[in-house]
Order: structure tokens, then C-alpha cells, then sequence
């Protein structure tokens, strides 16, 4: 989509192009607004205790109908809002506060990451946190993992989720469930981190990689 911009007098108008990059992932759904509605009517109702039949019916408005509008599919009046608010007692700014947009962002400096080493067979697996972001569906955690050189290898890695891996530098042959792959630095991988993986063969240490991992959120 190409917009123009305001140019001075005598001045040829430009035309420039949203900003985006060359992802496919999907715009930005409309209904964030009716999602943050749902999910604190859901959390508020929850807190008290209260079933679904139960709120539906003091707010006078169907079960099925609190359960779409808990969901975000469906755009609920403002009356209709004041009645549920009512019927939980709490104000009705209270729902919409929670509407507020929350885009989280996390900022780490050079060296300041949480660090955590392993012990036993992981001994001298060395997991710098980069940084941690939940949204509504996944939770994303970037690391920054070096091997020492009394790093020993380790296939037996498994957890929920798809795992990115960039090799920085060093050389390893890392597996994930029956293949073998060599990474040099400027190489990566991208799989499903279901199957049992982790540095099979630690050709050049001391390595490091950057390791993205991406889960589901589990339910509060």
C-alpha cells in the first residue's frame, strides 16, 4: 500500500510505502479491543468465582452470548457492558482499562543478560537470557549459548514449542531427532523442538549460538 507525502511548493510529491518488513505474518487482527474486553470479564468472573450461567444471568444477557463476547468475537454495546460490569460490581472503566494496547519490549545491554550454567552432563553449557516477551498466545525467550572448552556434548534436549538456531562461532554437528546437521558460523536452524535435539559433536570450541525458542502460553 503506497501513500504521499506532503511536499513544499514547487516540489514533486512522493510516493512512499508502508512501512513493513518482508513478513507474511498477518496484520494486526481489529478485534485486540474486543479480546482485552473478553479476557477481563473472563479474569473478573473467575475472581469471583462466578460460572458462566451465573454472570449471564445477572447481566440478564444469554450464556451464549457472555461466552462470545469473552472471546472477542463479538463487539458488545456499551449497555451491555454497564450491565455485565454491574453484575460484577466493579466500574465499568475498569473493563476498558484493560483494553489499553500492551506491546511488550524487552531491552537487555551487552553482557547483562541472566545468565545460568549447567551442571552435571550439561556441565559448561553456559544460557545467557537476552530477554523474555509473552503475548496473549506464546512466549518467545532468546538466548545466547556458549560451549566452554569442557562443554560435553548433549542430544537429550526436548521441549514444547519451535526453536531458531544461529551459529556465531565455533563449529558443531547438532541433531534433532534422526538427522545431523554441521553449523559453521553464519548457519542456522529452525525446528520443531518436540524431537529430542542438542550438539551431538563439538568440532571447534569454544562455540557460541544464538538460540531463539517459541512456545505456547500455558493458561493462567
Amino acid at each position: 500500500m503506497k501513500r504521499k507525502t506532503a511536499a513544499k511548493p514547487n516540489e514533486p510529491v512522493i510516493e512512499t510505502s508502508d512501512y513493513r518488513t518482508g513478513s507474511n505474518a498477518p496484520v494486526e487482527s481489529s478485534r485486540s479491543l474486543e479480546r482485552a474486553l473478553g479476557a477481563k470479564i473472563r479474569d473478573t468472573r473467575r475472581e469471583q468465582d462466578l460460572s458462566v450461567i451465573d454472570l449471564a444471568s445477572a447481566a440478564n444477557i444469554s450464556a451464549g452470548m457472555l461466552s462470545k463476547i469473552e472471546n472477542g468475537q463479538i463487539s458488545p454495546s456499551l449497555s451491555t457492558l454497564q450491565s455485565i460490569a454491574n453484575a460484577l460490581t466493579v466500574p465499568l472503566s475498569l473493563l476498558f482499562a484493560a483494553s489499553e494496547e500492551r506491546r511488550d519490549c524487552s531491552f537487555v545491554r551487552a553482557k547483562q543478560g541472566v545468565v545460568i550454567e549447567r551442571r552435571g552432563t550439561k556441565v559448561g553449557h553456559v544460557y545467557q537470557l537476552l530477554g523474555h516477551v509473552s503475548g496473549e498466545d506464546v512466549v518467545v525467550e532468546p538466548y545466547l549459548i556458549t560451549l566452554k572448552e569442557e562443554a560435553e556434548a548433549y542430544t537429550g534436549f526436548q521441549h514444547a514449542g519451535t526453536e531458531f538456531i544461529y551459529m556465531l562461532t565455533g563449529e558443531v554437528i547438532y541433531r534433532h531427532g534422526n538427522k545431523s546437521y554441521r553449523l559453521r558460523p553464519g548457519d542456522s536452524m529452525l525446528f520443531d523442538s518436540g524431537a529430542l535435539h542438542g550438539p551431538e559433536v563439538l568440532v571447534k570450541q569454544p562455540m557460541t549460538y544464538l538460540s531463539i525458542i517459541v512456545y505456547p502460553r500455558r493458561p493462567a
